[in-house]
């Protein structure tokens, strides 16, 4: 297949592209570095699908750019590109993440109308705000509480809309707090275990009784590889982990891996931040034959293990 990765520069994105290269796909990466962490982690990501023949780049802003070069020739798009974060999308910033996550994905979309490439569009468990009951299943209402998680859900009502009226074949994914290897330096995972190599307090937000449905991100990159194979045109999965962690345990894995207890420094409780999360994978299970193998353990230790290495070869690549 031919495969159209956006965001591939990106922490899920170019794990992606480097499966698909691995199984023998041609990718094209496009990716436009915003600057919301530093384009040097970034290259870092790309460097290995560089050496790839079956892999090329394209630097650009999907927002603004002419797409049907990138889209008339391809067999599937895996829409990983977006502005993330859900506490930096308040106020003024918004505007950002409409054009990122929505204005980018309908042009992307509109672009696909065409030629009707398999698409698989990355969204969040965000789109769920407070979900009333846990276990949530995808027919739950979305009800976001972050600006963040309004762009998702729009760009979910995208695909569902283009699947209907255009033919177009898409998938959705939420996923579930994703972790491991290339993280972003703002996410909370890496934010603790780089404090506790570094020997400095780990802050964390609210009283750490908060619960997360932690999903490692090789299995992120599984379930879309299923998705891209088997997931039925116009539907939602969600993607998640399996189990409810809280924060706090977390933080004693953190201990166990380490060998040090971690210095743990708390503050309030932020806006656009939901209280638990936990999702049913019955219909991942079910239609994609996807379900998490990972560990929460086995995933911090890789993650770890990762940001060690980076540490190393360069102390200063998070801090800029």
């Amino acid at each position: 297949m031919r495969v159209l990765v956006t965001g591939a520069a990106g922490f899920i994105g170019s794990q992606v592209a480097e499966a698909l290269v691995a199984r023998g796909d041609q990718v094209v990466g496009v990716d436009c570095f915003v600057d919301y962490y530093a384009r040097a982690i970034k290259e870092r990501n790309l460097s290995q699908l560089r050496e790839s023949p079956r892999f090329s780049f394209v630097e650009d802003d999907l927002a603004t750019a002419e797409l049907e070069p990138l889209t008339d020739s391809i067999d599937a798009v895996m829409h990983l590109a977006a502005q993330a974060g859900v506490r930096a999308s308040w106020g003024r910033d918004f505007r950002v993440y409409a054009d990122a996550n929505v204005l980018a994905t309908q042009r992307l979309l509109e672009a696909c109308a065409a030629r009707r490439p398999r698409f698989v569009y990355s969204s969040s468990s965000s789109i769920y705000g407070d979900a009333p009951d846990l276990p949530t299943v995808e027919t739950t209402l979305p009800q976001p509480i972050s600006p963040y998680g309004v762009t998702k859900l729009a760009g979910e009502h995208l695909c569902r809309l283009y699947a209907r009226s255009a033919g177009v074949p898409t998938v959705s994914l939420r996923y579930f707090t994703v972790y491991g290897p290339r993280q972003r330096p703002d996410m909370a995972f890496h934010r603790f275990l780089r404090a506790q190599l570094l020997k400095e307090d780990i802050v964390v937000f609210d009283d750490g009784e908060q619960t997360r449905d932690f999903t490692f991100v090789g299995d992120v990159v599984a379930a879309n590889l299923a998705a891209l194979e088997r997931g039925e045109p116009g539907s939602v999965y969600n993607i998640a982990g399996g189990s409810r962690v809280r924060v706090n345990d977390v933080l004693e894995a953190i201990g166990r891996l380490t060998g040090s207890a971690p210095r743990v420094r708390r503050e309030g409780a932020q806006r656009g931040d939901v209280r638990d999360t936990h999702a049913s994978t019955a219909s991942a299970e079910r239609e994609l034959g996807w379900k998490a193998k990972t560990g929460l353990d086995e995933g911090l230790e890789a993650e770890l293990a990762w940001l060690r290495a980076e540490l190393g070869t360069d102390p200063t690549i998070f801090q800029r």
